[in-house]
């Protein structure tokens, strides 16, 4: 059982009632979907997590909606967080996304957490014996999935970001740029994946 219970629309007032119909709203739903009835215990949460969502995640801005979905599949994936995930999944399927897209997404990020934990380690060993050997660690996968190399990039560098592993941050920003992201696309991948990471945490920890 959820620490957290859903807020009922029924029982929303004044503001929260307001902020649920412009949710609906936002999303073409009949019902606001259960992740923003639970921000719905925090008020001040949901508002926060509204505006982000709507301006980061949801609508074409720096980057387009797909490539916002992706992102925050990518992060949802990293999380756990299946409500989110099948959130984003159902979110790609609307965009004419092409069959396994998803299953690509969550598997670049993944193979991204690999090579993170890797350099990592080596940033925080203390030691510069392991800098100069081998990777060792296949990874293939970054080559050969239906997304272009861009898009690859964002994904890295947005779950680099969260996994602070700060060599692969530089490096994934500056093959991002090379394969033609501005800056504005670069910040507003990492404002996408921070929404959906503070949403993410949010509802792990409300469930756990």
């Amino acid at each position: 059982m959820s620490r957290i219970q859903p807020l009922p629309e029924s029982e929303a007032e004044g503001k929260l009632e307001r902020t649920y119909g412009r949710i609906k709203e936002m999303l073409e739903a009949d019902a606001v979907p259960e992740p923003f009835l639970t921000y719905g215990r925090v008020e001040a949460f949901l508002q926060d997590f509204y505006m982000n969502f709507k301006k980061f995640v949801y609508t074409d801005g720096a980057l387009d909606t797909k490539t916002k979905a992706i992102l925050g599949l990518a992060v949802s994936g990293h999380y756990g967080c299946t409500v989110w995930l099948d959130f984003f999944t159902e979110r790609l399927k609307s965009l004419d996304a092409e069959e396994g897209m998803a299953a690509d997404v969550l598997a670049v990020a993944s193979t991204n957490s690999m090579y993170n934990s890797f350099f990592k380690f080596r940033d925080l060993s203390g030691s510069e014996v392991f800098g100069g050997m081998s990777v060792g660690l296949r990874a293939h996968t970054f080559m050969n999935t239906s997304l272009d190399d861009k898009t690859v990039e964002l994904i890295n560098t947005a779950i680099s970001n969260l996994n602070a592993c700060k060599p692969c941050t530089s490096g994934h920003v500056t093959k991002s740029r090379d394969l033609g992201a501005s800056d504005d696309q670069l910040l507003e991948a990492i404002q996408c994946a921070s929404t959906m990471a503070a949403g993410c945490s949010f509802l792990k920890a409300a469930e756990a």
